[in-house]
C-alpha cells in the first residue's frame, strides 16, 4: 500500500494517446507493473480522453462520488477490502467525474460560523472501510499540521467548515479525472448495429456552464450521484429575489440584508437543523432585526443521536433494510425520521432557548411583551400565500394559517385564523428533492422492466444498480443510483454515515468479479419483488 507520506509513491496508470498531454505529461500505462514518484496529493486515476470509451462516468462529484473515487484509488493501491478489480483485466480504469459546480463544494450555502458536524469524523471518506487509507480525516489533520490541536478539542464533531475543507482536500487528489462546470443534461443508451438490440454503453451529454459547449462521453457504467435539488414547496415562488432556499443562505443573505445594524423584518420557515441554524445566525449577525421562525408543529424537537438509535446508520443495516417487506420498511423509515428530518441538535436548541429567555428578562414575559420580542418562534403556522408586499418596498407579504388556538385555547378544528406578515426576506429551509435521475434517464425508460410505465419509480438492486428488462442491457454495462434510494436502502442513503463502505461496495460491484450481477431480490408476502427508488 501507499504509506501516509508527503510524497507518496504512485503506480503509473493511463495512456494519453491522442489526448491533451498538458494535463499530466509524465504518466504512462501499466498501473500493475511500474512505479514512480508522482506530485504530492495526486491520485492513482488518470485523465481519459473524452472520445474514448469510459469504464465509468459519475454524474456529480459531491461526497458520494468522492467516496467512490477514494475507494477506487485505495483498490488500485492494493490495500483495500475493495481491491477486486478483476473486470479491468490488469489495465488502468478509464473514469471521469462530471460536476456542475465550478469547484468542489459541500453545502457551501450553509457553512455558518460555529456550525458543527452531526456525525463523528470517523465516518469520513475512508476510515470505516480502510483505516490505513491516505484519505482518512486523521491523515488530513496530520498533513495539515493540526492533529495535536484537534485532539485537544476533545470532540468527535469537527466544525462544518473544517470537514468541508477535508473533503476539498480529498477532492484535490482527483483533479485529473474531474471536469467541473459540467451540467449533465441527458443519459441515453447507445445504439449500435453490432449490439443486436442490446445496450452495451451509454452516452452522457453535458453542457459547460461557462462556455455553453456541449460534450458527450461514452461509457459502460454510469453512476448518478447528482445530490439533492432545493425543494421549495407551494405557495412559495421558485424564483424570487427575496425568497431564498437555505442552500443559498450564506451566499445571498449578505447581498439582500446588506446592513447588519438595520431593523430588517425576516421570516424563516422550517423546523429542522438548517432552519434553526439560520434563525440563530440571524440573531447573532442582525441584532436589530425582527426575526420570526415559522414551524408547523408545536415545538422544535431534538434529534435522536443516542448510541442504540444511531445503529440504524451502521453499514450492515443496509442489506436487512433492503430485504424487508416494503410496507414494514416504509413504516420503519417513518418511525426513524426523528434522527434526521425536522429535528435539531440539542446544543443548538438550548442556545436558542437561552436567547428567547433573555428576551423575557429584557422585554417582559406576558403576551403583549412577547409580541414585541425581536426574535420569536411561532408554532402551528403554515404559509398559505405569498405575494409582493405593499408595506415594505421590494419585500414579501406572507399569509399564514394559524392553528395554534386549537392547541392553546380549546378552539375547535377548522377555527384557524389568518395572519399577514410583511418581511424584507424569507428563508425557506424545506429540504431537497432527490429525483434528478428521473429527468436524466428519460430516454432510457424503454429499457425498464415493463417498458414505458406511467410512474417514475426505478427498480434498483441491493448494490444500487438500476434493473433493466432482461437482455436489454449487457451484463458489463449499467446505471447506478446514489443518494436516491432512501425508500429501499434506508435513512443513511442520503447521509455521510456509510459513504466509505458504500464507495467500496460500488467499486467492487462495477469493477470486481461480480460486476454484472445486479439481480438481488427481496420477498414480500411470498412474492418476489424488486426494490424501487
Amino acid at each position: 500500500m501507499t504509506p501516509h507520506a508527503d510524497s507518496p509513491t504512485r503506480p503509473l496508470n493511463g495512456l494519453f494517446a491522442g489526448c491533451d498531454l498538458d494535463r499530466d505529461e509524465h504518466r504512462t500505462s501499466g498501473f500493475d507493473t511500474m512505479h514512480q514518484n508522482f506530485p504530492e496529493n495526486s491520485s492513482l486515476l488518470s485523465h481519459t480522453c473524452p472520445d474514448e470509451l469510459h469504464d465509468l462516468v459519475c454524474v456529480g462529484f459531491g461526497p458520494a462520488s468522492l467516496a467512490i473515487a477514494v475507494a477506487l484509488h485505495d483498490a488500485l493501491d492494493g490495500f483495500s477490502p475493495a481491491s477486486d478489480l478483476s473486470a479491468l483485466q490488469g489495465r488502468a480504469p478509464k473514469v471521469c467525474f462530471l460536476e456542475r459546480q465550478a469547484q468542489f463544494a459541500w453545502h457551501a450555502g450553509m457553512l455558518l460560523p460555529g456550525a458543527k458536524m452531526q456525525i463523528s469524523f470517523i465516518k469520513d471518506m475512508a476510515t470505516l472501510r480502510n483505516p490505513r487509507s491516505e484519505f482518512t480525516f486523521i491523515n488530513y489533520l496530520h498533513r495539515s499540521n493540526r492533529l495535536v490541536e484537534f485532539t485537544n478539542l476533545n470532540t468527535f464533531l469537527p466544525q462544518r467548515i473544517e470537514y468541508e475543507d477535508y473533503m476539498r482536500w480529498c477532492a484535490g487528489w482527483f483533479e485529473d479525472v474531474v471536469e467541473y462546470s459540467q451540467d449533465v443534461v441527458q443519459i441515453v443508451p447507445e445504439k449500435s448495429s453490432e449490439s443486436h438490440g442490446q445496450t452495451k454503453a451509454f452516452v452522457v451529454t453535458s453542457k459547460n456552464s461557462l462556455t455553453s459547449e456541449i460534450s458527450t462521453r461514452r461509457t459502460k457504467h454510469v453512476v448518478i450521484a447528482a445530490g439533492g435539488r432545493p425543494s421549495i414547496p407551494a405557495p412559495f415562488p421558485e424564483h424570487h429575489s427575496k425568497v431564498i432556499h437555505s442552500s443559498k443562505f450564506s451566499y445571498l443573505a449578505p447581498k439582500i440584508l446588506r446592513d447588519p445594524a438595520y431593523p430588517y423584518k425576516i421570516a424563516v420557515v422550517g423546523s429542522g437543523q438548517s432552519a434553526a441554524e439560520i434563525f440563530d445566525n440571524l440573531h447573532a449577525h442582525y441584532p436589530n432585526a425582527k426575526t420570526t421562525l415559522l414551524i408547523k408543529s408545536g415545538a422544535l424537537r431534538p434529534s435522536d443521536d443516542s448510541p442504540f438509535v444511531n445503529e440504524i446508520f451502521n453499514p450492515d443495516r443496509v442489506s436487512p433494510t433492503y430485504a424487508q417487506n416494503p410496507l414494514l420498511r416504509a413504516a420503519t423509515i417513518l418511525e426513524d425520521r426523528g434522527t434526521n428530518y425536522g429535528v435539531v441538535r440539542l446544543d443548538l436548541l438550548e442556545r436558542i432557548y437561552e436567547t428567547l429567555y433573555t428576551q423575557r428578562i429584557r422585554y417582559g414575559n406576558d403576551a403583549a411583551a412577547e409580541a414585541e420580542w425581536p426574535h420569536r418562534i411561532l408554532p402551528h403556522r403554515i404559509v398559505s400565500a405569498v405575494e409582493e408586499s405593499s408595506a415594505i418596498p421590494g419585500g414579501v407579504r406572507l399569509t399564514i394559517r394559524n392553528s395554534s388556538p386549537q392547541f392553546y385555547s380549546g378552539a375547535l378544528p377548522g377555527q384557524d385564523f389568518e395572519e399577514v406578515m410583511d418581511v424584507d426576506a424569507v428563508f425557506v429551509a424545506t429540504g431537497y428533492k432527490r429525483n434528478a435521475h428521473e429527468e436524466l434517464l428519460h430516454d432510457a425508460r424503454g429499457l425498464r422492466r415493463g417498458g414505458e410505465r406511467e410512474d417514475d419509480d426505478w427498480e434498483v438492486a441491493r448494490d444500487y444498480r438500476v434493473l433493466f428488462e432482461d437482455g436489454k442491457v449487457s451484463e458489463d454495462a449499467g446505471i447506478w443510483l446514489q443518494g436516491a434510494c432512501e425508500k429501499t436502502h434506508g435513512l443513511s442513503d442520503t447521509l455521510l454515515s456509510i459513504l466509505a463502505n458504500r464507495g467500496g461496495e460500488m467499486v467492487k460491484s462495477i469493477f470486481g468479479t461480480d460486476h454484472g450481477s445486479g439481480e438481488q431480490l427481496f420477498t414480500s408476502g411470498g412474492k418476489s419483488e424488486h426494490a424501487r427508488s
